[in-house]
């Protein structure tokens, strides 16, 4: 799904969000643990690797490999990264979890596909279990483009990032006895506000037309801090925010 809310947002805004609760992110976390067993980065590291795994699954799947190998070559990067603790190389300069991951995929593909074919399929622990028997069905589901394998990583992470946000913002509106509310308004995320239909809307909803541009923007508020708080858990610097969400619709108008 590729969601256009207006992402127009004040750059104090953006900075106060981001350094809010910034020192306990996912990614900071990873970065920041001098002890590689350290069980609060192992259970950060498991928690992005679980949101993000399907990108690289793409990925893999774009460079020529066949649906069967993509699935042991992404279980097993996996696999590799919190055995051998990859995240330990990670620029802190560079801090971006998903050029982190992508860097680290074109390496493990260089250096282990040949001691990855000679292995049993299915023959290691999975430390992190990842639904890849669904993964062709996504992949072969979308469009068909010439993109290039980092541009399908690319697009892929930003769609992923995307979806996680608006499952969480729904998961609020069940917890606040609003579902009816959250599915009616969602399309109402996409495209400009001048398209969009609030009277249909609003006869639907047994609201005033008012009424729901009212909840539309509170909609689309709450969309827009949850997004920059998603982004904020992927990138080292409270900086990288602003130029994570410009990065994240360019990746998604790419075609």
């Amino acid at each position: 799904m590729l969601v256009k809310a207006d992402m127009s947002v004040d750059r104090r805004d953006a900075t106060k969000s981001s350094d809010a609760g910034f020192a306990t992110t996912r990614w900071t976390v990873v970065l920041s643990a001098g002890d590689p067993g350290s069980p609060h980065a192992a259970t950060a590291l498991e928690t992005l690797c679980r949101a993000y795994w399907y990108p690289l699954y793409a990925y893999v799947r774009r460079r020529g490999h066949s649906p069967a190998d993509a699935q042991d070559l992404t279980q097993e990067f996996f696999s590799q990264l919190l055995e051998h603790h990859w995240v330990a190389r990670a620029d802190r300069h560079k801090g971006r979890f998903r050029s982190f991951l992508l860097m680290a995929m074109k390496r493990f593909l260089a250096n282990e596909w040949d001691k990855v074919k000679t292995r049993k399929r299915g023959g290691r622990a999975q430390l992190v279990p990842l639904p890849l028997d669904a993964a062709e069905t996504r992949y072969t589901q979308e469009p068909v483009d010439m993109s290039t394998p980092e541009q399908v990583f690319e697009k892929r992470w930003a769609m992923t990032l995307l979806q996680s946000v608006l499952s969480h913002l729904r998961e609020e509106y069940v917890r606040d006895g609003k579902a009816v509310l959250f599915d009616t308004l969602k399309p109402c995320l996409l495209g400009s506000r001048e398209l969009q239909p609030y009277a249909a809307v609003a006869a639907e909803l047994e609201m005033t037309e008012g009424a729901v541009k009212v909840a539309v923007c509170r909609l689309r508020e709450r969309y827009r801090g949850r997004l920059q708080e998603e982004i904020a858990q992927t990138v080292a610097s409270p900086a990288d925010v602003e130029e994570e969400l410009r990065h994240l619709f360019r990746a998604l108008a790419r075609r």
